[in-house]
């Protein structure tokens, strides 16, 4: 995705600080980007463990969890996601526990909002070139590095093209991608409406990774396109 899109980005902000929080969000929105906020760090954890979040500002001080407990629980359940921990707190031993819990950068209050947005568009781009190489929903998956597809732990042989329309799928879970935007992501460029080469791979796709198991995996949305989820 590239970073110019900043629209398709989505910041998720715990902060406790009325005045802090309202001022980033509508900043970091005015920037480009979606913005959500959450101001404890029970939400903010919630929030980080189930919400597709490109990037996580996480203030330390927080009513409910702290963001060193915040963080601890994102990275224990996985979760890779960039972090930038924005606080009052400037003692070395506190930016060092910050980084060895996995944060990926540190901002101490008071802060000038172009030096934030400028550390969010490096930590963007960064986590862009670590976008996960082990994709997977329910028993399908897929290794990006091995260019390996499983389901239920039986190897499935991909063309590049299928493997790559089953990576588009895998990276975007749950969202419905028109015939139109399947092709300039897979073929990388526009087709003609009475070109059928879409429904072609998706069904080739389908009669590989769904056919000969349950529970079926990509459906069809009627006049909307196709998405990728588990019903």
């Amino acid at each position: 995705m590239p970073l110019g899109q900043n629209a398709t980005m989505k910041i998720l902000i715990v902060e406790d600080e009325a005045k802090t929080g309202d001022y980033l969000r509508l900043g970091l929105n005015e920037a480009g980007f979606t913005a959500d906020l959450v101001r404890n760090g029970v939400d903010g954890m919630h929030e980080g463990l189930a919400g597709d979040y490109d990037l996580l500002i996480l203030d330390v001080n927080l009513p409910g969890l702290d963001g060193w407990q915040v963080l601890k629980a994102l990275r224990a359940a996985g979760r890779e996601l960039p972090v930038l921990f924005l606080t009052a707190r400037d003692q070395v031993e506190d930016r060092v526990k910050g980084l060895e819990l996995g944060a990926d950068d540190y901002l101490v209050k008071p802060f000038a909002f172009s030096e934030l947005l400028a550390r969010v568009r490096t930590l963007l781009r960064r986590g862009r070139v670590k976008e996960a190489e082990r994709l997977a929903l329910a028993d399908l998956e897929l290794d990006v590095s091995k260019r390996r597809a499983t389901r239920a732990g039986r190897r499935i042989d991909l063309t590049a093209k299928e493997f790559a329309l089953l990576e588009l799928f895998l990276r975007r879970p749950g969202e419905v991608l028109s015939r139109s935007f399947i092709a300039s992501q897979v073929w990388d460029m526009n087709f003609e409406s009475d070109t059928n080469v879409v429904e072609v791979a998706i069904r080739r796709l389908r009669a590989k990774v769904d056919d000969d198991f349950t529970p079926k995996l990509i459906h069809t949305l009627r006049g909307m396109g196709y998405v990728l989820e588990l019903r």
